[in-house]
């Protein structure tokens, strides 16, 4: 079977990285390829130069290559409706439609269907304007919680100390500082707790569990600084223990998905839950619905199953068949290495020299890199995924670091703590 991967990021690379030890690839004779790629996927996929946007380009495209499965990588396509287009095409896909990813493509979607499904989250106001908002405001107590409504590449998400602050954060957001993505806003309730993220694949009906994990948002050391797309992580989350993750289940996923069949969307892909452990259980963050970046990179490596085998099934409507899927026992970390001035405006062309970085055991996933002259130059924010594996969090954080010691990369920089608070509780 010949898959197509859409993206260009580390989570790509991830799973392009796993789908080439696909029994359809390794064993039948199939190909990858991916769209655009980057260099790193270019190592063990065919990139191929598609228009996501164009939906008869790629339509075009699996039919000339005859493409068994097509994976969307990013939102944005799924928000856009490619899934759609490609079922219409009879063209297996692994993503969900433009109405289920919805539960991504704006905020209010999902606190509306949490409200008519009983799903436990955080109190919230929609404002579709700046003086609604800032009126809202007396409705909550600080810390604020501010997010754009739509898609704004993991960084719409203020949090507010004191309502000064938050004035001047809906100010920006409605002032086009996110673009479309601000034009509606939600505040919510301020929820203390640590943060997990749990992952699922369904079919639309059967929901499997596909692992959980950890990430780092901030930008600096002590988890501090502004919100980034993410600058590390580590899998699994060991904080989500078996109880939890059954009362994740029961409360929040299998809800969830049951809410969206009933109404006619069914949900097809990979469902991933961002939680908050309050001292009242277990509330949903926000959804995507993607893997996440960098927590798919954790979650590959781990990953012991066939790949290609559970997306195929998703898109198929089969997924009741199979087992849940196996993962290594040990802890898996990756390090996020992003270019100077990230997340504001980043150093692009920075050179990177990887020779000796994965001799340590590692695996370096190519996040935002691309070639210049032949050489490997940073092209984007968060350049490189260093990802290794331990037998526990402090070994897999050991072997990450060592490997990031033998990139060279003078124009990036990295957290020197990811994994702190997991080793902290390990003794």
């Amino acid at each position: 079977m010949n898959i197509l991967v859409l993206g260009g990021g580390g989570r790509e690379h991830a799973l392009c990285w796993k789908l080439a030890q696909s029994e359809a690839i390794v064993v039948n004779g199939g190909k990858l390829f991916s769209s655009p790629g980057n260099p790193g996927i270019a190592e063990c996929a065919q990139l191929v130069s598609l228009d996501a946007s164009n939906h008869d380009a790629v339509i075009g495209f699996c039919a000339v290559n005859a493409i068994g499965l097509v994976v969307i990588g990013p939102e944005a396509p799924l928000v856009d409706g490619l899934a759609d287009s490609l079922r219409a095409a009879n063209i297996a896909v692994f993503g969900p439609s433009k109405a289920a990813a919805q539960l991504e493509g704006s905020k209010n979607f999902t606190k509306a269907l949490c409200d008519r499904a009983g799903i436990p989250t955080a109190g919230y106001v929609h404002c579709t304007s700046l003086e609604q908002a800032k009126q809202a405001l007396s409705t909550f107590s600080p810390p604020y919680v501010l997010k754009a409504d739509g898609l704004a590449a993991g960084k719409g998400v203020v949090i507010a100390e004191n309502e000064g602050h938050a004035i001047s954060a809906l100010e920006d957001m409605f002032g086009g500082a996110f673009g479309d993505a601000g034009a509606e806003v939600v505040i919510e309730e301020f929820m203390e707790g640590e943060e997990a993220s749990f992952f699922a694949l369904t079919d639309g009906e059967t929901v499997i569990p596909f692992g959980t994990a950890q990430d780092h948002k901030r930008v600096g050391e002590g988890d501090t600084g502004p919100n980034t797309g993410g600058m590390g992580a580590y899998s699994p989350a060991r904080v989500l223990s078996d109880t939890l993750v059954a009362e994740t289940l029961e409360r929040i996923v299998f809800p969830t998905v049951r809410q969206m069949r009933e109404e006619g969307t069914p949900y097809v892909g990979v469902l991933y839950a961002g939680l908050m452990l309050t001292q009242d259980g277990v509330k949903l963050v926000e959804y995507n619905c993607r893997f996440g970046d960098p927590e798919c990179q954790v979650l590959m490596m781990r990953l012991e199953s066939d790949l290609a085998l559970y997306m195929l099934a998703a898109a198929r409507g089969v997924l009741a068949t199979l087992p849940e899927p196996t993962f290594s026992e040990d802890t898996a970390m990756t390090v996020v290495m992003a270019a100077n001035g990230y997340p504001g405006t980043p150093e692009k062309g920075g050179a990177i020299d990887l020779r000796d970085a994965e001799s340590a055991g590692a695996k370096v996933f190519h996040a935002g890199t691309s070639l210049a002259d032949g050489a490997l130059v940073a092209s984007g924010g968060r350049v490189l995924n260093v990802t290794a594996s331990g037998a526990n969090t402090k070994s897999a954080q050991d072997a990450a670091y060592a490997a990031v010691a033998k990139v060279d990369f003078p124009n990036g920089f990295y957290r020197k703590d990811i994994g702190w608070r997991e080793i902290e509780r390990e003794g």
